[in-house]
């Protein structure tokens, strides 16, 4: 019993009764969490769980003992914060979030300054792909730096939640196109596919698409790419290195779910169909308007408008007229006050470059799109040279096939010509509520179920960046622990 005593070791005989319930206490909450994500390595903590109520061999507290105050105390700190962080880790991992609306793109819906808490638990949390990162971050340390260790990588697996993803859901998610990233922090918020392409075409003699069969059309987008990736790549100083983020890893944004899994979408003159129907209006559902000023617009009437400051100074179309991001409501506002505009028109897009898919001659726009048919788990499309661009991305890099095209047309996948394609995931559409001024699916396409992160539940904070601190209306208490339910 001395030698026991000496080593720190206990007989289950020498464990007190409270230690006893302690314990089975702790075991059972930690096995029911261990079925809930099916995650049964996590039996190999049971030893040390015991250990640490029970038997006592290990001397997790050693830093108590220290004779010298000084580091005892520092010791006593970082005990501390190691079991915040680790604490932070699993409870941002499996069950909520802290997330900041960054842009406008969900105006007047959700608002730039939002704070929300972000549930995981809603559609499931996702198991973690990207294990060694720092808690708090999500791809870069607040000094600079990678926040993260790209091995190991995990396959994507999802525990069970409450629900699954709804039409019109608001949906926190990892961007899709942010695989690849360049090195200058200028240009890292901008869609690399969307800018090489851009880059690209620019560089090119301008050729008539249209008297183009599909195939050539095809050879066109893939030099423009070219062209693009060669130009930056032959630039480090301009654009830094290209970069990739694992999944988990890439930019977090939030959009409105207009597209579910197996649903066909198309949108007529700015108003979303799904499978023919006319999909339910945000109420808050914001389009760019042409407005001819009188006088400059006073900061009251600003407010009531929803006008922020990143809406001014305006830019201006090609007859001079100012174009502000408006309600329908905020628009009928305005044209009442003649005194302050005498027109306001709301603007429609007949055309547009750079929309999803790049690489396909549809000319879509934003207010004109689709029909597009949103892919499903375990169904299967017939593929041809003219629809491939709308799945290609998914068959090569969400899902992680070799894809080839043949000089004569003939595709191939893992290196047998397919005709067909059958897909192992569930793709979603999302959409801002400020339709002119959202970078979204119509950019970058569909948003794989192994990028969705969770659903907003409430607006814990509200802060408006355009006032000072201590200024009236800095704090938005009007939308302080709103549920954000209220803006689906």
């Amino acid at each position: 019993m001395e030698k026991d005593r000496k080593s720190g070791f206990r007989k289950p005989s020498d464990v007190k009764a409270s230690e006893w319930i302690k314990f089975g206490i702790v075991l059972i909450l930690y096995i029911l969490f261990l079925i809930w994500i099916r995650g049964w390595w996590g039996l190999l903590v049971i030893p040390f769980i015991f250990d640490v109520y029970a038997t006592k061999i290990i001397n997790w507290g050693w830093w108590k003992n220290l004779k010298n105050d000084f580091l005892r105390s520092i010791m006593s700190w970082v005990d501390a914060i190691v079991f915040a962080l680790v604490a932070v880790y699993f409870v941002n991992l499996y069950l909520f979030q802290n997330y900041t609306i960054p842009s406008s793109s969900l105006e007047k819906s959700l608002l730039v300054g939002d704070y929300l808490y972000v549930s995981k638990v809603a559609y499931g949390p996702r198991k973690p792909i990207t294990p060694l990162t720092m808690p708090l971050t999500n791809n870069t340390l607040p000094g600079g730096g990678k926040s993260y260790i790209e091995k190991p990588q995990w396959k994507y697996e999802r525990v069970k939640g409450s629900g699954s993803i709804q039409q019109n859901d608001i949906v926190v998610f990892n961007y899709p196109s942010g695989d690849t990233i360049v090195g200058n922090p200028k240009y890292q918020a901008m869609d690399y596919y969307g800018m090489v392409y851009e880059i690209g075409s620019s560089l090119c003699r301008k050729v008539a698409l249209d008297s183009m069969d599909v195939m050539s059309q095809r050879r066109v987008y893939d030099f423009y790419y070219r062209v693009g990736r060669d130009y930056i790549v032959m630039r480090p100083d301009t654009f830094g290195k290209i970069g990739s983020r694992p999944i988990d890893r890439r930019e977090n944004y939030v959009k409105r779910c207009v597209g579910l899994p197996g649903q066909t979408l198309q949108i007529k003159d700015g108003v979303v169909f799904i499978d023919g129907i006319q999909n339910e209006q945000p109420e808050n559902l914001q389009f760019n308007y042409s407005v001819v000023l009188r006088t400059a617009i006073p900061a009251s009437l600003r407010d009531e408008l929803g006008l922020s400051l990143e809406d001014l100074p305006a830019r201006y179309n090609r007859a001079g007229n100012v174009i502000f991001p408006l309600t329908s409501a905020a628009a009928a506002l305005l044209a009442s006050r003649e005194d302050i505009a005498s027109e306001v028109r709301r603007i429609h897009y007949q055309e547009g470059e750079w929309l999803f898919p790049l690489n396909k001659n549809t000319k879509w726009s934003v207010d004109n799109y689709g029909p597009v048919w949103i892919p499903q788990k375990g169904a299967t499309v017939s593929l041809n040279i003219d629809n491939l661009p709308f799945y290609e991305r998914i068959i090569k890099v969400y899902e992680g096939n070799e894809l080839k095209v043949s000089d004569k047309g003939e595709i191939m996948i893992n290196g047998v010509v397919a005709d067909e394609y059958t897909f192992s995931m569930d793709y979603y559409w999302m959409m801002g509520d400020n339709r002119h001024n959202s970078a979204d699916s119509r950019y970058w396409g569909f948003v794989p179920e192994d990028h969705i992160v969770g659903r907003p539940v409430v607006i814990w904070l509200s802060l408006n960046k355009d006032k000072k601190i201590g200024q009236k209306g800095k704090i938005r208490w009007n939308r302080m622990f709103r549920s954000v339910r209220n803006y689906n």
